[in-house]
């Protein structure tokens, strides 16, 4: 009875016993590889779309009305986003640790990932939401809460009557006295040339089309706008700050030029349909944004690629 123990044992219930404990194996394996694939699956999904929501959602934030209405509350999220962002990055220096305590279950490579991916597109993100927003959605923003004006005469309405003006529809006949006109350089040509109602001089030449680097300021040519379209008898008002002051250095020298006077000078873009120029840059704004969203969307999922394929040979 002895010797059959070991026998029975190991040919038997030894082989059995290898075989369940082997199949078992085999499951505690597969069911770990396969828990292993779905993390890594789950940080591809949080790799690729968090740091493109932050990019969508910060433009989106600092590009339109928000910004706009409550600048304020744009930089309060602008700040809250940058601290997920930094948030990432504790995750991923713990993570770090932990693996170097051996502790396992931890993903340091891929929070690390989300830290710099994530770093990166609020930077983007700030950069072009407020670009975008200074040249297409704020001038628009700006001139559609000011006034519009239909049918001005030129020689019997003021500056000063329009200050509030953001869109002149000027009565028909109305055009542009380029005999007058005049470039004062400064780096850029600022060109300007009087808007009239009538042939005969006035009193005060108040409304001027403007455009830049388009006339030679040495003589009186002025080609900005839309200068040569006889349907042109509108303005769309000028908004920038930071040309306002040199496109009035050049009224002076008309000014003193031409021995006239102009006591309040409004400055315009001369078109024919200024509620076309309007929404353009709206649609400018608009277009600025999808771009960038739907750019970054392959920047993102170029660097996830890119990362699976280091990662995998870091393995």
């Amino acid at each position: 009875m002895i010797p059959l123990c070991p026998v029975m044992y190991g040919s038997q219930y030894g082989a059995q016993g290898g075989r369940a404990m082997g199949a078992s194996g085999a499951k505690i394996l597969s069911s770990v590889k396969g828990h292993s694939k779905r993390l890594n699956i789950y940080a591809l999904c949080l790799s690729l779309f968090l740091p493109w929501l932050l990019f969508t959602l910060l433009t989106a934030l600092l590009s339109f009305e928000t910004h706009y209405i409550s600048p304020g509350l744009c930089y309060i999220g602008a700040g809250a986003s940058l601290f997920v962002v930094f948030m990432f990055g504790v995750s991923a220096v713990v993570a770090i640790r932990a693996r170097a305590a051996g502790e396992p279950g931890r993903e340091p490579t891929w929070m690390a990932f989300l830290f710099l991916t994530g770093l990166v597109a609020w930077v983007l993100a700030v950069s072009l939401g407020n670009r975008n927003f200074w040249q297409n959605m704020q001038p628009f923003f700006d001139i559609q809460n000011l006034g519009s004006y239909p049918s001005v005469n030129t020689a019997q309405t003021r500056g000063q009557q329009l200050m509030d003006a953001g869109r002149i529809h000027f009565v028909p006949g109305t055009h542009l006295d380029t005999s007058k006109a005049m470039g004062f350089r400064n780096l850029d040509t600022y060109c300007v040339a009087p808007i009239t109602s009538v042939d005969s001089p006035v009193s005060s030449y108040d409304y001027w089309a403007v455009g830049l680097n388009c006339c030679s300021g040495q003589a009186a040519d002025f080609r900005c706008g839309e200068y040569n379209n006889p349907h042109a008898t509108a303005g769309l008002r000028l908004m920038s700050d930071d040309e306002r002051a040199f496109y009035r250095l050049a009224v002076q020298q008309a000014e003193s030029t031409f021995n006239i006077r102009a006591t309040h000078p409004l400055f315009f873009h001369f078109v024919q349909d200024p509620d076309a120029e309007l929404y353009a840059h709206q649609g400018d704004g608009y277009r600025t944004f999808l771009i960038g969203m739907f750019s970054h969307f392959a920047f993102q999922f170029s660097l996830v690629v890119l990362a699976v394929w280091c990662f995998a040979g870091m393995r």
